[in-house]
């Protein structure tokens, strides 16, 4: 199949380039702003191959999308393209509306006329598929429960609430005109090349220069973690083999407080980085002022993708936390122009947002 991927520079839209390019027989157009948190870089070991595509564009601009479908002609629409950081959304929510809501509106119309132009055979086995977060769903308690594909959404931040309004956009389209979608919800993700500014690799680099480990409020609230190369096999499952109008929650059966991660991000660099300076990085650790609308706790029942799809997630969070330090012990090349340039090393969305 020749799919076109949205977003492809950032974090998991790279790693789905990856995948497709190394692992399988797919070819790639990869469509993307370059915004902030984007890298070229990250797609350095693919940028040659003849399967592989890079455009620069904005999903706003359906003209160009438009155009570039036509030309390109692809089986598969993979929409990852989405500003997604939540602290950013508290300091700046425009952008959130205007990418994720407005581009996945003119995204899904240039797609639809697309889509309507294609003879019968070929569009009837296009899929659209779009990428979301659990963080539709809002919050869950600490003693319990977890997220389906049937939990009602219930958004807390100006981030998922931007992503749940682009859900229901897509499904929309679906009852409404017909347009053959697939759905995904994924909980955190982490691994290589993920922008300096979250968590995990915030707290790796932080580390690393010994710097202050922020910590919001005091640490209690759990994530589940997913290793993004198997969020991006995942993807690839759902995006040839999922039904159309259905979702699939993607989860790594993970959950650790991130009071639980900082440390054993410190113990891990303790490990394999000690450095100079001694003692344990855990004493870098300082609690901060909670974010506003911060979740308690997201937890994802991945059983519908494990049963119907047959996936499953491959690393442990020990196992995928010991690959991210080493990554980055080993890649300063990559990251270090990027916390000069784009990221100073402090955390985002803890104050109230102006107007």
């Amino acid at each position: 199949m020749k799919i076109l991927v949205t977003g492809g520079a950032g974090f998991i839209g790279s790693a789905v380039c990856r995948h497709l390019i190394g692992e399988t027989d797919h070819s790639v157009v990869n469509l993307d702003k370059l915004t902030y948190a984007a890298s070229l870089t990250s797609l350095a070991a693919i940028e040659a191959d003849p399967r592989y595509r890079f455009v620069k564009g904005d999903i706003c601009d359906r003209a160009m999308v438009r155009a570039l479908l036509d030309a390109e002609a692809p089986d598969v629409v993979m929409h990852l393209a989405a500003e997604s950081h939540v602290d950013r959304s508290i300091d700046g929510p425009g952008a959130f509306i205007q990418t994720n809501i407005v581009g996945t509106y003119e995204l899904l119309e240039a797609v639809r006329g697309y889509w309507s132009s294609l003879p019968a055979g070929r569009r009837e086995a296009f899929r659209f598929h779009h990428v979301s977060t659990d963080e539709v769903y809002g919050d869950l308690p600490l003693e319990g429960g977890l997220f389906t594909e049937d939990t009602p959404y219930a958004p807390s931040s100006p981030y998922s609430a931007s992503k749940a309004a682009s859900d229901h956009l897509v499904m929309a389209w679906h009852h409404t005109y017909g347009l053959p979608v697939v759905l995904s919800n994924c909980s955190n993700n982490y691994g290589p090349y993920h922008f300096p500014e979250k968590l995990i690799p915030l707290m790796i680099l932080n580390g690393l220069e010994r710097k202050p480990l922020p910590v919001y409020g005091r640490g209690e609230n759990v994530r589940d973690w997913l290793y993004v190369d198997d969020h991006a096999r995942a993807l690839e499952l759902v995006a040839t083999r999922g039904e159309p109008g259905r979702s699939y929650n993607i989860g790594g059966r993970n959950e650790r407080s991130n009071l639980a991660v900082v440390e054993a991000i410190c113990d891990a660099l303790d490990r394999f980085a000690p450095g100079e300076g001694g003692g344990s990085r855990r004493a870098l650790i300082s609690f901060v002022t909670d974010r506003p609308g911060h979740d308690l706790r997201y937890a994802i029942d991945a059983g519908r993708i494990e049963t119907e799809l047959g996936w499953r997630a491959r690393e442990t969070f020990e196992t995928g936390l010991e690959k991210t330090v080493r990554w980055y012990l080993d890649n300063e090349a990559w990251w270090r122009p990027i916390r000069a340039e784009r990221y100073a090393g402090t955390r985002l969305g803890a104050s109230s947002a102006k107007v």
